[in-house]
């Protein structure tokens, strides 16, 4: 059986961190965080200096820092302590849904609030065209955050940037300007063939890759640093706007 001591060291972490005038390193932040969420006590070392880090990384055998130690066993880094806890850590190409669910809840909750404001309830029709239109939005400017690399991406398979690249760099922005135009309801005669043209080649252009050529590529639906599957999600975004363009369109023509 251990004694109070010995208990006490086992609750009891070292954290070596880099605390500099010009860096404060976010992971060592994190690392503490961590600890202390634990329960741990955390001797809490500084390294101040480039030089104090570098001699510190030298004498460990280690290549970065933060460092951490437990009952006098090296754990590692940020996410070596999150291993030791059990935390999932994912890879760096490792797939992930977490932009796009993001994304989507955001702009739902947008819309639902739009609507509550403008006609004090949530259930109303205009709330769900309100969600797509916004969904548009930040879509397309997850897309031009990095207008290079989502054409390289999209280049990958869609059909008409293979043969106009152009259009790779040209497809965020008609994104964007029709779903603005939507949540406006204002000049649906130009919104709607926009998203109508867009979305039709988007979901020809991802069935063909996906479901007939059995293509396993990223989707750049959510920029060009996508960790998200091309398939499902893309698809139900090209239909989404298929479906708004109909939509807006029919009823700007009665």
């Amino acid at each position: 059986m251990l004694d109070g001591r010995s208990v006490a060291d086992q609750r009891k972490a070292v954290l070596y961190r880099m605390v500099m005038e010009d860096h404060l390193c976010p992971f060592g932040l994190k690392s503490k965080a961590l600890l202390e969420s634990r329960g741990f006590e955390v001797e809490d070392h500084w390294l101040e200096s480039r030089e104090e880090t570098e001699r510190f990384k030298k004498d460990q055998g280690v290549d970065t820092t933060p460092q951490t130690f437990i009952g006098g066993q090296r754990i590692g880094g940020y996410d070596d302590l999150r291993v030791h806890f059990g935390d999932a850590v994912p890879e760096a190409d490792e797939t992930s849904y977490q932009p796009v669910v993001a994304i989507f809840a955001i702009s739902a909750l947008m819309a639902l609030g739009i609507s509550w404001f403008v006609f004090e309830t949530i259930f109303t029709l205009r709330a769900v065209e309100w969600f797509v239109a916004i969904s548009m939005c930040v879509l397309a400017i997850q897309k031009l955050q990095d207008l290079e690399s989502f054409s390289t991406m999209f280049l990958n398979y869609d059909l008409l940037a293979q043969r106009w690249v152009r259009y790779a760099y040209l497809y965020p922005f008609g994104e964007a300007l029709a779903g603005i135009l939507m949540i406006a309801g204002a000049l649906i005669w130009l919104a709607a063939p926009v998203a109508l043209l867009i979305g039709t080649i988007g979901a020809v252009s991802v069935v063909k890759a996906v479901y007939i050529d059995k293509r396993e590529l990223k989707c750049a639906c959510v920029g060009g640093s996508s960790r998200v599957p091309l398939g499902f999600v893309s698809l139900t975004e090209n239909l989404m706007m298929i479906a708004m363009a109909v939509w807006m369109g029919a009823r700007a023509l009665i």
